[in-house]
């Protein structure tokens, strides 16, 4: 017993010891700590929203307890059910359509020997990620809105005229090829990064052996990154009740396409300061988002995980 007290106060004076030589590391550590704490962990106390009935003149703290009523508005509301399912549709579309390309192009990327158009390609790949949506939803507005540039060109050459931002049919694919432009550039970084930690050797040993480039690329560079792609999966699907980006959605939609542009995200918005609906109610129909998303977060890592590949946790 003796024995085990001082290991521990051992173990406890290294510990100690480690903390007061990298003193200056975990002074540098705090303002992440504040910041995560200010504005990620305080704030989780307005979860109790949900099941309150918000009132101005009381606050939040003294706002009366309602239970489960806000869910059960939720589950009864139409609007709900049909943002429910455009998230749905928006997201799954995302990860079919928008998902694989930045692998794609990263594997390609990596295939070119010329590191200055290399470079050149990775720039004009990754700018558009840098222009905000309100920037360029005012440029695509003004490109394809019913008297908008494209339009204007294709009535001068006497063909049909377009309107994807105003068609209940174009308009989910326009946000799909909008949000791949704009950012499977930046998407390809990552696994870029992981294409460098690839021992060249490999296939300097596979070009020896007789493999041409696609058989290298399937034998060596997908194996190579295909943990990372798991990692990115997982993420993806855990964000699968975002849809797509709120400030591209925001931004491009109107009301002739609320029917199938409508997210959870801008349902949210408008009910919490467009019509001023009680915010106890959004603050439910958060939740719910929120732990969906935990539960595919958890799905998908349990699936990665079972099948071989790396997960999160």
């Amino acid at each position: 017993m003796r024995e085990q007290t001082l290991e521990r106060k051992l173990r406890r004076a290294q510990l100690w010891k480690r903390i007061k030589n990298d003193r200056l590391l975990y002074l540098m550590l705090i303002p992440i700590l504040a910041w995560y704490l200010i504005f990620c962990y305080l704030p989780m106390g307005g979860i109790t929203l949900a099941f309150r009935n918000y009132r101005y003149d009381t606050g939040l703290w003294h706002s009366p307890w309602v239970g489960f009523d806000h869910f059960k508005t939720m589950f009864g509301d139409a609007e709900f059910w049909q943002a429910f399912k455009n998230t749905i549709v928006f997201s799954l579309g995302k990860l079919a359509f928008h998902f694989p390309v930045p692998i794609i192009v990263a594997i390609l990327l990596n295939e070119i020997r010329h590191p200055r158009v290399k470079r050149f390609f990775q720039t004009v790949f990754t700018f558009p990620h840098f222009i905000s949506w309100v920037v360029l939803s005012g440029i695509l507005i003004n490109m394809f809105a019913s008297n908008g540039i494209v339009n204007q060109l294709l009535g001068t050459l006497g063909l049909e005229q377009v309107a994807p931002l105003m068609s209940l049919s174009s308009f989910r694919p326009f946000i799909w090829v909008s949000n791949i432009w704009k950012e499977f550039g930046w998407d390809s970084i990552i696994y870029m990064a992981a294409l460098t930690g690839i021992d060249p050797q490999l296939y300097e040993a596979a070009g020896i052996d007789g493999a041409n480039r696609l058989q290298k690329m399937l034998h060596i560079t997908w194996p190579g990154i295909r943990s990372t792609v798991c990692i990115m999966l997982i993420l993806q699907v855990g964000g699968i009740m975002s849809g797509a980006s709120f400030d591209q959605v925001f931004n491009l939609y109107s009301a002739p396409v609320y029917p199938v542009a409508d997210t959870i995200d801008t349902f949210v918005y408008r009910k919490s300061f467009m019509l001023g609906t009680n915010f106890g109610y959004t603050t439910a129909v958060g939740l719910l988002k929120s732990v969906i998303g935990v539960g595919m977060i958890w799905g998908a890592n349990k699936i990665t995980t079972k099948m071989g590949e790396d997960g999160l946790f």
